[in-house]
């Protein structure tokens, strides 16, 4: 198994590409760590999970709190000893207008979507650093380079991700760490579920392969990512788009 004696922590697990990357990542053998914020959505992948005979533990925890996020760190490192893979998946979506985006919804995304990988890289960086091994994947967004009508604070903090992942891995390179980001376009989670028929519609005219990812899409990039092969990959953003973006 790839994973076999690894030890993961996926934030936003409970469901979508969060719960499909725990599950490969489980499957090839790593105890995972399962976060979220929805508790009981959280115990009932955790069950699902040990169900099917997987190694695995659930912290419910708001990764925008860093006293939760530490809280969180000391439980993993209380239960496995070490940390050898973090995966920040944890994002909010608050579509509006600048002219109508209030200080609060701002604040908000900005502190789920961006801050939660500095407070989450930040403690695993400091245990990671300790063994010379490590390997991080924070979720971008395909937004965050091409931009999107009423999506000036998502934009900006996926953004954010793209500098912060880049910067992080030139100052872990030498200890064995590698930080790397995933770019999802549309993907088939709760995020696009509420989408007006005729936008998503336009959308799928506009993606070369005519339909939306599934969370597996993404899932089977990050298992490469945290896998031995990609040792010599570190400071790259992965567009996962079905064409709609090419770069």
């Amino acid at each position: 198994m790839i994973l076999k004696n690894k030890v993961s922590l996926i934030t936003g697990a409970a469901k979508g590409i969060g719960k499909s990357i725990a599950f490969i990542f489980a499957k090839e053998g790593s105890l995972v760590f399962l976060n979220d914020i929805d508790e009981e959505t959280l115990k009932r992948t955790e069950k699902e999970f040990q169900d099917a005979g997987f190694n695995c533990f659930s912290f419910l925890a708001n990764v925008g709190k860093y006293v939760e996020v530490k809280r969180m760190f000391d439980f993993i490192c209380e239960k496995a000893g070490k940390i050898d893979i973090l995966v920040n998946n944890a994002g909010i979506l608050k579509d509006k207008c600048l002219h109508n985006l209030t200080n609060k919804i701002w604040g908000e995304v900005i502190k789920v979507n961006l801050t939660s990988v500095f407070y989450c890289c930040k403690e695993a960086i400091i245990r990671m650093r300790e063994n010379n091994y490590g390997r991080i994947i924070n979720m971008t967004s395909v937004m965050a380079i091409r931009g999107n009508f009423g999506q000036t604070s998502y934009s900006a903090s996926k953004a954010g991700i793209i500098g912060f992942t880049k910067s992080l891995a030139y100052e872990a390179a030498s200890r064995g760490i590698t930080v790397n980001a995933i770019a999802p376009g549309f993907i088939e989670t709760n995020m696009i579920k509420d989408i007006p028929a005729e936008i998503k519609n336009n959308y799928l005219m506009n993606i070369p392969m005519k339909r939306f990812g599934k969370p597996d899409d993404i899932a089977k990039i990050a298992l490469f990512l945290v896998s031995d092969d990609a040792s010599y990959i570190t400071g790259q953003i992965f567009n996962v788009n079905g064409g709609y973006l090419m770069q």
